[in-house]
């Protein structure tokens, strides 16, 4: 097969690498190169890949070669860096979140829309083997419309500290970092419907908890000093323009037993566990059920779920199929992050069919 893709990634920290993993598994691409703000680590991360290390942002949109980018930047670059991108006429799959603001994520959308270039939010958990497989039942009727979801990402002592800790540059914390992915992936099997209203609170008091003892924690690429300016933890409810409703509860710091991760979802005929593990509950012949599928993909493989959403883009990139993750739902996601921390702020509901406040 030939390459037909010349592939650039911009930023060159830790997510970048499973970037790379994923283009490296799909026949189609040539890694071309990689830009960074840190000149010094695009080079030697472009030593490690075997790619070309630009010396700036610029100089690697310019280059014709590259026809495919990945941005793979703090949250405060994603708006500008995709619109440069796609400005100059290369497709864009930019990490998640889409931006800080619902106003960033609209330029971006408006962009896309006036050069034509594909624009991929990284919502890369709707490409996990588990999250087919329950689209798959879903589609089939297994659970009946689906009314109720809930959506968890608790971390006991997990503030990554650096920019995720500072909300100027990644636009919020926990919610904005894990309940992003939680909240999508509930949505994305509930349908995608409209978000009309949202409630919520958050909670400030422990901090980033630095001080405990701990084996090993997450840390980006850039971390110079403690700075933490962000939530502990949200909890809230979103209603939809079907009467169904998602919970959701997320968190850096809690005093739980473990952390946890968890996705379900409620029909009228079944419902599913889908993260941490798929399992199905259901009844038969007046028998309440469980069912545990049995195709050992039922968990979230980090590595196969990256290479299935780069090779989701390149083929919407080729017109293969329209994309699983469009620009408008990326938009609706972050208004309903948004509202969330509006609501919060406010002590009462947030209405996005009218936007309207309602203390």
């Amino acid at each position: 097969m030939s390459k037909s893709w010349g592939v650039g990634i911009i930023g060159a920290g830790a997510i970048a690498e499973e970037h790379v993993r994923g283009y490296r598994r799909d026949e189609r691409c040539t890694l071309v190169g990689v830009a960074d703000q840190n000149t010094q680590r695009a080079r030697m991360k472009a030593e490690r890949w075997g790619c070309r290390g630009f010396d700036s942002v610029e100089e690697l949109l310019a280059s014709p070669e590259v026809t495919v980018v990945s941005i793979c930047t703090w949250n405060d670059s994603h708006a500008d860096l995709a619109v440069h991108a796609l400005r100059a006429g290369k497709h864009v799959l930019v990490e998640k979140p889409m931006s800080r603001t619902v106003a960033e994520a609209e330029a971006m959308e408006t962009t896309a829309h006036e050069t034509g270039c594909v624009l991929q939010v990284g919502m890369v958990r709707r490409h996990s083997d588990n999250v087919r497989a329950a689209r798959r039942l879903i589609d089939a009727g297994l659970f009946g419309p689906v009314h109720y979801a809930k959506a968890t990402s608790l971390r006991r002592a997990g503030n990554p500290g650096g920019w995720f800790a500072n909300r100027k540059i990644s636009g919020g914390g926990p919610l904005m970092d894990l309940g992003v992915h939680v909240i999508d992936l509930a949505w994305f099997l509930m349908g995608c419907p409209a978000p009309v209203s949202v409630s919520a609170r958050s909670f400030a008091q422990i901090g980033g908890r630095g001080n405990l003892l701990r084996k090993s924690r997450y840390r980006p690429a850039d971390v110079e000093r403690e700075v933490n300016t962000v939530e502990d933890l949200v909890a809230g409810m979103i209603e939809f323009d079907n009467d169904s409703v998602m919970m959701v509860d997320c968190s850096y710091s809690i005093h739980a037993t473990t952390d946890r991760v968890g996705v379900e979802i409620y029909g009228g005929r079944g419902g599913a566990t889908v993260e941490p593990q798929l399992s199905v509950a259901t009844e038969m012949d007046d028998i309440a059920i469980n069912v545990e599928p049995q195709f050992g993909m039922d968990k979230f493989d980090r590595e196969r779920a990256f290479a299935a959403e780069v090779r989701h883009f390149l083929d919407v990139c080729e017109e293969k199929h329209s994309s699983i993750v469009p620009p408008r739902q990326g938009v609706t996601m972050m208004r309903m992050i948004e509202a969330m921390y509006r609501s919060a702020e406010i002590g009462g509901e947030v209405r996005l069919d009218q936007n309207k406040e309602i203390k």
